[in-house]
C-alpha cells in the first residue's frame, strides 16, 4: 500500500523547507501535532523519499563562487549510449551543480557556479570542450538570480 500524504505531512514539509534546521519540537509546535508523533511522520517522509536530504545553503559570492552561469550543450548524435558517455563524465566535475537532459535545441543544460569570468573561461577550455561527444557548447552568464532553488508550493 502507498503511502498518502495529508494536510500534516504538506505542513512538515513546507516548513522544513524554510528552515530544515528546526528542532523536532519546533516543527511539532507548528504544524499542531505532539513531538512523538512529529517525529514518526517525518521518518515516514524520509523513509518514502519524499524529503530526500538535509544541507546548509552556502552563500555563493562568501565562498569565491559569485558568478553563475548556465550552460547549453548538444551532443554529436542522440543516442543512449552519448547519453550515457557525458553524463559519466559530468558527474565527476564537482563545478557542476545541476545538469538536466531537455528537449528542444539543446541536449542538456548545465548550471554551474565559478568565481569569475575567467576561471569559467579555464574550466570551459580544458575541461567541458573535451567532453565526449559533445558538438557544441553556448555559455550564459547571469547577471542577475531573480529566484533560485524556491520551495515547492504546498
Amino acid at each position: 500500500m502507498s503511502f498518502q500524504m495529508d494536510r500534516i505531512d504538506r505542513r512538515i514539509l513546507k516548513f522544513l523547507q524554510e528552515d530544515g534546521r528546526l528542532t523536532n519540537s519546533e516543527l511539532a509546535q507548528k504544524v499542531s501535532i505532539s513531538p512523538a508523533t512529529c517525529h514518526r511522520r517525518t521518518q515516514r517522509l524520509v523513509e518514502e523519499g519524499f524529503i530526500t536530504g538535509f544541507r546548509a545553503m552556502i552563500n555563493p559570492p562568501a565562498v569565491a563562487r559569485g558568478a553563475l552561469v548556465m550552460v547549453g550543450v548538444v551532443l554529436d548524435r542522440s543516442t543512449p549510449e552519448s547519453f550515457a558517455a557525458f553524463e559519466t563524465a559530468i558527474r565527476k566535475l564537482s563545478f557542476v551543480l545541476d545538469c538536466h537532459l531537455v528537449a528542444g535545441d539543446f541536449d542538456y543544460f548545465l548550471k554551474i557556479r565559478v568565481q569569475d569570468m575567467a576561471d569559467f573561461n579555464k574550466l570551459h577550455g580544458e575541461q567541458l570542450i573535451a567532453f565526449p561527444g559533445v558538438r557544441q557548447i553556448r555559455s550564459f552568464f547571469v547577471m542577475k538570480e531573480v529566484t533560485d532553488n524556491a520551495p515547492l508550493d504546498f
